[in-house]
């Protein structure tokens, strides 16, 4: 009763147009409640098609050898001299005065980082740094798909339970490396097994020879990877195509994944979302948002439209023409730095671009950032990866068959507070129908293994913990 009482109260406390939307907010909303019912509800899908592809260079042969072979990570004197015969020949614009990272990745700094990249990153020791744990091919639907595969160092007492780990855009397995130790030497009841595959396209995996492979094929060699290792039942984690691509897995074998773990996660708009977008801010409590969620979502267009706006004009050039954009980072190293430095410095905090330096030593070292550039740069993989965009919003992602169907796994999801987009519990659960832990992290960016590690880990376990129970 007080709780209505309140909610009385703050709508006669609002000015008489806010009482007009909220009103014709209400009512639109119960008449779409009711349609949702009776119409889609009835008819509610509970997996996807696994369906079936290949991708390999030619016509499919007959059969595909289906072994798993050790695979280490090398490199060359000419390799490593081409990389510096480029940067030496790098031409630099000049910055304007003052603009620090607000027109991009800031050139002054930019040469700081080239200065060390040529004169004091060692390649050939982070290549070891790489070859530390192990790595490995198979070949599935046409490609060589690379993996790392982890065994925990567990006691009697410990129950070791199989993690597949996904990366993103423009990231690499390597943004793991931090959390493999957290994750398979860990003191506990529970320990894991952890599986890290490259996307293909991605760094050693071999990218598609044909058009079409999206987030929806990545899934299933995924599935048929974890199949030939022997897993039945796994867990997954993922973030940005990871969060895709592990949340189709889910989709399409549902009774193999014991759980999903998530540090990004959309939910498509739908009636709810609208109605909370126009009232959330004033009466959060009906619509299901904590302060934490006002907080992060309002006010709503300059928190979410105009900041999606100014951050994703990669996307629309990689959705579209991703062969002509990579021509130029594919060749110049630098050029590669630059764009893909500016997304860890953005993407992990968007106050860097108030920074000359991009906040990017703040979290990250630059043996780790170059690292990653380095993984693009010596497989040639930034315009494979690049087309991954293209394959995946080549039509709506609300009208492809995964955006029209729940998941219904056990769900984990870790909102960090500078994730590009935040998505409160009450709308996650509207494409998530099984949420078992749902955490507001206390710190952290777009690129969580990488920049919090622990944070992410322990959130792992947790969730893992409940479902297991």
């Amino acid at each position: 009763m007080q709780r209505l009482l309140d909610l009385k109260d703050t709508f006669f406390d609002l000015d008489v147009d806010r009482q007009r939307l909220i009103g014709s907010a209400l009512a639109a909303g119960g008449i779409s409640l009711l349609v949702y019912y009776f119409v889609y509800k009835r008819t509610e899908r509970k997996r996807i098609p696994l369906g079936e592809g290949w991708w390999g260079a030619g016509v499919k042969p007959v059969s595909e050898d289906t072994k798993v072979y050790s695979f280490k990570v090398e490199t060359s004197d000419e390799e490593i001299q081409d990389l510096y015969e480029r940067i030496d020949r790098t031409r630099f614009s000049d910055p304007l005065e003052s603009s620090a990272f607000h027109y991009g990745f800031n050139t002054t700094y930019l040469k700081k980082v080239v200065s060390y990249w040529r004169h004091q990153f060692d390649w050939e020791k982070q290549v070891d740094t790489l070859n530390k744990y192990p790595h490995y091919k198979t070949k599935i639907e046409g490609l060589d798909v690379h993996f790392l595969h982890v065994q925990p160092k567990n006691k009697a007492h410990q129950k070791v339970l199989p993690l597949m780990l996904v990366h993103g855009w423009p990231g690499c397995f390597y943004e793991f490396y931090k959390m493999i130790p957290l994750l398979t030497e860990n003191r506990g009841d529970v320990v894991f097994e952890v599986i890290i595959p490259s996307i293909p396209g991605y760094g050693y995996s071999e990218a598609p020879h044909k058009k079409g492979f999206n987030s929806l094929a990545a899934a299933r060699i995924f599935l048929t990877l974890m199949e030939r290792l022997g897993f039945s039942q796994f867990y997954l984690q993922g973030g940005d195509w990871g969060s895709l691509i592990t949340t189709n897995m889910a989709q399409m074998k549902p009774e193999c994944v014991k759980g999903l773990h998530l540090n990004m996660f959309i939910a498509l708009n739908n009636y709810k979302g609208l109605i909370s977008m126009v009232i959330g801010q004033y009466l959060p409590f009906l619509v299901g948002f904590t302060k934490e969620d006002v907080k992060r979502l309002f006010p709503f267009f300059e928190k979410n439209v105009w900041t999606i706006l100014r951050e994703t004009g990669y996307t629309h050039i990689q959705a579209t023409k991703p062969d002509t954009a990579g021509c130029g980072v594919n060749d110049s190293p630098v050029g590669l730095a630059a764009y893909i430095l500016e997304k860890f410095s953005t993407w992990t905090d968007s106050n860097n671009t108030e920074l000359e330096d991009g906040g990017l030593e703040r979290k990250y070292t630059l043996d780790d950032l170059l690292t990653v550039i380095m993984v693009y740069w010596t497989t040639g993989s930034i315009i494979s990866s690049m087309r991954f965009y293209k394959e995946n919003l080549s039509e709506a992602p609300n009208k492809r068959i995964d955006g029209l169907t729940n998941v219904f796994v056990p769900a984990g999801l870790a909102a960090f507070p500078n994730e590009l987009m935040h998505c409160p519990e009450t709308w996650a659960k509207t494409k998530y129908k099984n949420v078992y832990s749902y955490t507001f992290m206390p710190r952290g960016g777009h690129f969580a293994a990488f920049e919090e590690p622990q944070l992410l880990a322990d959130d792992v376990f947790s969730f893992v913990k409940k479902v297991e129970k």
